[in-house]
């Protein structure tokens, strides 16, 4: 097993269909987690990479109705060094 995050930037609150359609999605086998952070708008999914893929894993999400606006890195770029 490979885990792997990915991270998505959400547009509005989820509502309660797509809360409930969300919870139906990590029945899917391969899904881990799925962890809100409701101040910064981002759902991080945790998921199986031997099972799924991210475009699989963005297309459950999207399925759901929650409305992304975009994937995020997970990692903040590093500054270039000075010379």
């Amino acid at each position: 097993m490979t885990t792997v995050e990915i991270l998505f930037r959400y547009i509005a609150p989820p509502t309660e269909q797509v809360t409930v359609a969300l919870a139906a999605a990590r029945d899917v086998y391969g899904l881990r987690a799925l962890k809100f952070d409701p101040a910064a708008r981002t759902l991080l999914v945790e998921y199986d990479a031997t099972r799924l893929t991210a475009a699989t894993v963005t297309g459950l999400v999207r399925q759901t109705g929650l409305d992304i606006a975009e994937q995020l890195p997970l990692a903040q770029p590093q500054p270039a060094p000075v010379a």
